[in-house]
């Protein structure tokens, strides 16, 4: 019996849930000393001195830090296609940015020593005024890098229309401006790092909170000045990551280079309040978009320019409209489709990725504009979907954005969530509230999306190895930080071998035992990963029916293993077999390399998972209060190795969905200070404020890769939002609310029930 498409238990899970896991916080290190940065309290301004001397005379204290202490020099971006004008050094040098931008470091035999003396650490700082909007920042008549000549970070120009606008032959066109709003990864481990040199050995050990190993590795070997060979990376359990855990954050270069500077190991764990300033930020992206169609529902033309609010300093989060742009249309067959994005600098915290990159801020403004188009020509939103959905015979299909789409089933999916929800029941529901003038409104919202994942289409290495018990190893080079990859990848390796699942163990992490691999993000893992452990598999079970071919005197040919039960024998005559540790143990001892493969799959190109989410929401027509009663989900995600991992995977991306429609948002005054640097006033719910949510299973394989599989990770969050989103504005239609921006506040929600 096939162990793919099974609920086997997770792997990871009763070590987490005992012991508690291993974290880089908790790894010990004899003898380190303990970083703590000194970080801006202003959003712009010159820095005319930092003084550090008090802070050096403080008990513990092994020295105080600048830039210049520390050899740093700004340097450009590290992806070619940013700005490379906009220099950054890892501690600011002669101009701030943004509050918490660190601009000197302490270290100290201890944390309360460190921190103690931090405070002691100031700057004379020449106010400059704060540049916050990025309306503003696109007119460049204030340039917070004056020598770029230019606020533009990465920008994509409007595409040529041929001297005809296709605006012009549609019957109904409807335009919207709106934002999708500043937000913050917040994973539950914010960062943390541990390093150690060996001077003898000219050898860097980084213990990095990361999702990519070997690319923290090739990143500090080039910042150090070393060979990769010289800098070994070890990720233990890693606290959440979400996109935002990459290799590019400036605390990893100091920390390194303080390591190889005082020849001492140094650690370092930032609080929340630092994460909450200096942590990946993500969205804070704006739209002005319009819609054009035919009155009966055809939908012919969209166009969509996006401005990209990057931070202080250009991040991956400046690339991402490019994502913006492949997916802009979504699911539907739109012949004419136009995008351009601008990404601006503002005195605000870099913007990275987060959990959909990109993908996301396309869904909610197609999805938007979709539900302005149903309401204007008076359809019901769900048809109108409906009758503009790429057909499944269309596939393979390729948008006029040039997304390269394996397949879906957009229709089947709509029909399931209508069926599960009772639709039409939910509909007159809401009619009879709003007939009997009922102050608890309610509201349907619906999402039709589609996500690209491993966008870029990068490759993963994946071995198996059998040693001599019978048991397995893998190793593979992506990166578990809660997604259950242990569980995946042995069920793979089960299922092809026939090895007992609990007999097969999974490795990650350790760049010096993994010697290559892409890392986890963009929902890539299981069709990547899985995939290189599925091939690697295959060809161990080759070696050993060759190995057993020896043992049986057979031809290889004639061997066949019997993956229920683990064993080989000649076709034909089963009574005479061979287990796992037998054709293990013999490879091992002859003078072949025993039974051992690896893989570095390389796909042919991204897979497109999809799904229809229907949002039911109730609005307190007195406070404004929303609440999330019901949410309907069918994600596609191909052929399901593990529906438990899959559900939990949907279940966090709805949550982290619902959560930015109705509360996440960062915030800055005026001055450019955070006004919601704690989770006292950053809004993260718990599940006591979500509704439990409703999932209905689908596969649609793609031929992508030998398991048909397509990512999952992010798939929730990309249709929840702007789901939720449509709910909200929906309870209020019939008031005559057209739009309501993000998030949907209780405050904001009854301001519009005010004023209509």
């Amino acid at each position: 019996m096939s162990m793919l498409g099974t609920r086997v238990e997770r792997k990871e899970d009763p070590e987490l849930l005992t012991i508690g896991g291993t974290y880089v916080d908790d790894v010990e290190c004899e003898g380190a000393l303990v970083a703590v940065f000194v970080r801006s309290t202003m959003a712009h301004a010159d820095i005319a001195a930092v003084h550090v001397d008090k802070a050096c005379e403080m008990p513990g204290v092994v020295g105080a830090f600048t830039a210049a202490d520390l050899g740093l020099s700004a340097d450009p971006p590290r992806m070619p296609m940013l700005n490379q004008q906009m220099l950054r050094s890892p501690l600011a040098t002669g101009r701030v940015r943004y509050v918490g931008e660190p601009f000197a470091v302490v270290v100290a035999e201890s944390q309360s020593q460190a921190i103690d003396a931090a405070e002691l650490v100031y700057a004379d700082y020449e106010p400059l005024d704060p540049l916050l909007d990025t309306a503003e920042a696109a007119r460049n008549d204030r340039l917070l890098f004056p020598e770029a000549d230019t606020n533009t970070v990465f920008a994509i120009p409007p595409g040529e229309q041929n001297g005809q606008d296709p605006f012009d032959a549609c019957e109904v066109v409807v335009e919207l401006a709106f934002c999708n709003p500043r937000m913050t990864a917040a994973p539950i481990e914010p960062r943390t790092a541990l390093a150690s040199w060996d001077a003898g050995a000219q050898r860097l050990t980084y213990w990095a909170c990361t999702q990519f190993p070997h690319q923290t590795r090739d990143t500090l070997s080039a910042f150090c000045g070393l060979e990769p060979s010289q800098v070994h990376v070890i990720t233990p359990d890693v606290g959440g990551g979400f996109g935002a855990k990459n290799a590019q954050y400036v605390e990893d270069f100091v920390v390194a280079r303080l390591t190889c500077q005082l020849e001492r190991p140094v650690r370092w764990a930032e609080t929340r309040s630092e994460a909450m300033v200096g942590f990946t930020h993500a969205r804070a992206i704006s739209y002005s978009a319009r819609l054009g169609g035919t009155r009966d529902g055809n939908v012919t033309a969209y166009e969509v320019d996006a401005l990209q609010d990057a931070g202080a300093y250009p991040m991956i989060g400046s690339l991402l409209p490019m994502f913006v742009r492949t997916m802009a249309s979504g699911v539907y067959d739109i012949p004419n489709v136009a995008v351009s994005t601008n990404s601006v600098t503002t005195n605000t915290a870099p913007v990275g990725a987060y959990r959909g990159a990109g993908r996301p801020e396309a869904a909610l403004a197609i999805e938007r504009m979709m539900d302005l188009f149903a309401a204007e020509i008076e359809m019901d939103p769900g048809e109108l979907r409906r009758r503009n959905f790429i057909p499944p015979d269309a596939f393979p299909f390729t948008t006029p954005t040039g997304a390269d789409m394996d397949s879906g089933e957009y229709a089947k999916a709509l029909d399931a969530v209508m069926e599960a929800a009772d639709y039409p029941g939910l509909r007159a529901e809401q009619e009879r509230r709003r007939s009997e003038g009922s102050s608890r409104l309610l509201g349907l919202g619906w999402s039709a999306y589609v996500e690209i994942s491993n966008p870029m289409g990068a490759p993963e290495f994946g071995s198996v190895e059998v040693r001599d018990d019978g048991s397995a190893l893998v190793l593979t080079g992506s990166s578990n930080h809660g997604q259950g990859h242990h569980t995946a990848y042995a069920q793979i390796a089960a299922d092809l071998t026939g090895i007992d699942f609990e007999m097969i163990e999974v490795r990650h992490g350790d760049t010096d035992e993994i010697k290559r691999g892409g890392g986890t993000g963009g929902s890539r893992s299981l069709q990547t990963g899985g995939a290189a452990v599925f091939e690697a598999a295959e060809a161990v079970v080759e070696q050993a029916k060759e190995t057993a071919a020896a043992m049986l005197e057979a031809d290889p040919a004639d061997i066949v293993l019997d993956a229920d039960a683990g064993t080989f024998a000649v076709v034909g005559t089963p009574a005479r077999s061979l287990d796992w540790a037998q054709v293990a143990a013999h490879a091992s001892q002859s003078e072949g390399p025993g039974l051992q493969a690896e893989s570095d799959f390389q796909p042919p190109a991204a897979t497109f998972p999809f799904g229809v989410q229907l949002s039911v929401v109730e609005v307190d027509r007195d406070t404004g209060q929303v609440t999330p009663l019901r949410h309907v989900t069918c994600d596609d995600a191909g052929v399901i190795v593990n529906p438990m991992i899959v559900e939990g995977q949907v279940h966090g991306g709805v949550a982290s969905g619902i959560a930015h429609a109705l509360g996440e948002v960062f915030v800055y005054d005026g001055d450019g200070n955070p006004l919601t640097g704690n989770f006292m006033d950053y809004a993260i719910p718990s599940a006591a404020e979500l509704p439990s949510f409703e999932r209905i299973p689908l596969e649609t394989p793609t031929d992508r890769n030998p398991l048909g599989a397509k990512g999952i990770g992010e798939s929730g969050t990309i249709g929840a939002t702007p789901a939720v989103h449509n709910a909200v504005i929906d309870a209020l239609a019939h008031l005559g609310v057209r739009h309501v921006e993000l998030p949907c506040t209780p405050e904001r929600v009854w301001q519009h029930l005010q004023h209509p």
